[in-house]
């Protein structure tokens, strides 16, 4: 059993330097990767992010390099999670560091955990620690996951209340008189915000790029995974060229958005009224059985 534990621990930091150290790549993996970037897009790419400082900084950019260079070896895109970190605005490299990190922690975490429980006098196996190694390695490799999938959910709500705002104040521009493009563009500025300077940084590249400020929206929400803004994308593409029908799909749009929220709202209302309808049952039964214990002990005694 100590030399299965050793070669446990051995396999793990072998892994680790090999992850750390830099491998040789043919020029035609490097330009698969090359257009393995290009394809993703600039939503995927760190270099708007600021580098970290320090030594743990440095240690954390290697660490999330390397991650990341071999998920894309293997060819793990994780889109729906690259798309989450794209909504919260974080770098891909530094999700991976954390993930690793947490891991590695994770694995030592295991056999410390055990060390407590055995000077408590409960277990003596030599294989559980083993297994709370890998056991905690792996819950602490993915709590990083549930908590950016939690914060993407509460931002794409967030998302979705300001496009059918942002909707509204497109109509009222058309129906002004301005063109499309000058109606994206002017509801764009009218309002600040996280979900606002999104939109318009993205109509802002598609003066640069030289597509269609539709096509850019749609891009958008493709980067964000938001359906709304590929579905806006969509309607737009098809009735661009008749103002009185852009008017009417963005209204209708806006409309059926805002009672999808609506309902929303009162879904979760609803779970939340049922919540403390069994919470208050609960705390009724102990009341009921703090009253009747009495009564019940001694009717048992006689």
């Amino acid at each position: 059993m100590p030399v299965l534990v050793g070669a446990v621990i051995g396999l793990g930091v072998y892994a680790l330097v090999r992850a750390l150290m830099p491998s040789r790549q043919s020029p035609v993996q490097q330009v698969a990767r090359i257009d393995a970037m290009r394809a993703r897009g600039a939503a995927y790419e760190s270099a708007r992010v600021a580098k970290d400082t320090g030594r743990i900084g440095s240690l954390r950019a290697q660490v999330g390099a390397r991650v990341a260079e071999l998920y894309m070896q293997q060819g793990w895109e994780l889109r729906s999670l690259r798309a989450d970190l794209a909504v919260l605005d974080r770098s891909w490299e530094k999700f991976l560091a954390t993930k690793a990190l947490l891991g590695v922690g994770g694995l030592f975490f295991g056999p410390f955990l055990f060390a407590i429980v055995w000077t408590l006098g409960f277990g003596d196996s030599p294989i559980i620690p083993v297994w709370l190694a890998l056991l905690c390695a792996a819950l602490f490799f993915f709590l990083p996951d549930l908590e950016v999938r939690r914060d993407a959910a509460e931002k794409r709500r967030d998302l979705r209340r300001v496009i059918g705002a942002y909707l509204d104040l497109v109509s009222m521009s058309l129906a002004g008189g301005r063109g499309l493009p000058e109606a994206l563009m002017a509801a764009a500025e009218v309002s600040d915000g996280w979900a606002t300077h999104r939109i318009r940084n993205a109509l802002s590249d598609a003066r640069i790029t030289g597509i269609s400020q539709w096509q850019a929206l749609g891009q958008l929400g493709e980067d964000l995974g938001v359906e709304e803004l590929k579905d806006l994308s969509a309607s737009l593409a098809l009735v661009a060229d008749d103002g009185a029908k852009v008017r009417e799909s963005l209204s209708s749009r806006a409309e059926t958005m805002r009672h999808r929220e609506l309902a929303e709202i009162e879904g979760s209302a609803g779970e939340k009224s049922q919540s403390m309808l069994v919470a208050q049952l609960l705390l009724c039964a102990g009341f009921l059985v703090f009253l009747i214990y009495p009564a019940a002990m001694r009717v048992f005694q006689v």
